[in-house]
């Protein structure tokens, strides 16, 4: 029975981490079709409600007229158009406090069942704090953009926006191994574990410059590959920001997008050995079939970063189209990437009893 209850408790622990991953592609969705600023009050309780008359649209559209991108990009819009932008900010919205009530409801559910132990406790306090943490951030990040200066938010507080999303996540995912997978399907290698968590670090610091390539979108400003507008080193390299010029964010970008490649095709065959040094004493393991997602996955991931960035001239603005769509894909897969290396850095655990 015990065992059943920490599976219940591990599988809505999942289902949240897929729909962390909803949200945050349907900001990826708000962010391309410039939709993220058309809201501009947060209103956490009686805001899950769209405007429901036409004197609360046009409150609405008011609200939108005074910042500065309707101002000097859409000031054409119509009320028409801007319930077209409206719907995706408010669909994100919508879905974020769906997830918030899925994790509340599924709490209550579990508490009242008794289906939690102590040590849940702790696990369970950071996880809402992370929670209310990512809410609160979000609305930082919208707030920078509901100015006259700006036409889009920050894209070093997206980042933050994004990066802390899949801290969420990953804590999220790790809280609910630890109630799925027992030791006896774990492999057990200091020095793989070692070099599994240096990847997810650059992984990271990856994730990051992909929100800059996306707040500042810097597709367009180098869509050539292999060089960055016929360059192999942007002559902007010595002089600019390393975080808001285009070009140094695109050959940072496309360097570690390489340098996680060999990374990964590296760590590939150190797993293969490591399972094949455990394969007898420790036939159950998942790492057999684990290690092979991130080396499927990166390959996947860098042919669909080319792909998009050779389709930026394509993009139409307030359209989605091919671009959009693969713009979508490659934010997506990068976040089974960093999900398939957080399942092997649970898997393959740095000594006998590490949690």
């Amino acid at each position: 029975m015990q065992h059943h209850k920490r599976r219940a408790v591990a599988w809505w622990l999942i289902a949240g981490v897929i729909m962390i991953i909803i949200q945050t592609l349907l900001g990826g969705v708000t962010r391309l079709t410039g939709s993220g600023l058309s809201i501009t009050k947060w209103n956490p309780i009686f805001g899950i409600l769209p405007p429901l008359n036409a004197k609360h649209w046009n409150d609405a559209f008011d609200g939108y007229k005074q910042i500065g991108q309707f101002k000097y990009m859409n000031s054409g819009y119509s009320l028409s158009d801007f319930k077209g932008l409206f719907f995706w900010e408010w669909l994100h919205r919508f879905w974020a406090r769906m997830l918030g009530i899925v994790f509340l409801v599924g709490f209550v559910y579990f508490l009242v069942r008794h289906y939690f132990d102590r040590q849940m406790i702790r696990p369970f306090v950071v996880l809402f704090l992370l929670g209310a943490l990512q809410g609160l951030i979000g609305w930082v990040m919208v707030a920078s953009g509901l100015n006259d200066s700006h036409l889009y938010v920050d894209h070093i507080k997206l980042a933050l926006h994004f990066v802390s999303a899949m801290v969420l996540a990953c804590y999220t995912l790790w809280f609910a191994l630890q109630l799925l997978i027992p030791d006896e399907q774990r492999t057990t290698s200091r020095s793989l574990h070692s070099y599994t968590l240096t990847i997810i670090i650059v992984l990271f610091v990856q994730l990051t410059y992909g929100a800059f390539m996306a707040g500042l979108k810097a597709a367009m400003a180098a869509a050539t590959w292999p060089t960055i507008n016929g360059m192999w080193l942007p002559d902007t390299l010595s002089h600019n920001s390393l975080i808001s010029d285009k070009l140094n964010v695109h050959f940072i970008h496309r360097g570690i997008a390489y340098l996680l490649l060999v990374l990964l095709s590296t760590w590939f065959f150190k797993a293969r050995l490591v399972r094949q040094a455990h394969h007898d004493t420790n036939d159950a393991s998942l790492l057999s079939k684990t290690l092979w997602w991130p080396f499927i996955l990166v390959l996947l991931q860098i042919t669909l970063g080319i792909t998009t960035l050779l389709m930026a001239p394509t993009m139409v603005p307030g359209h989605f189209g091919a671009f959009e769509i693969l713009a979508e894909s490659h934010q997506v897969v990068a976040m089974f990437l960093l999900m398939s290396m957080v399942v092997n850095l649970y898997v393959v655990r740095r000594s006998a009893g590490s949690r």
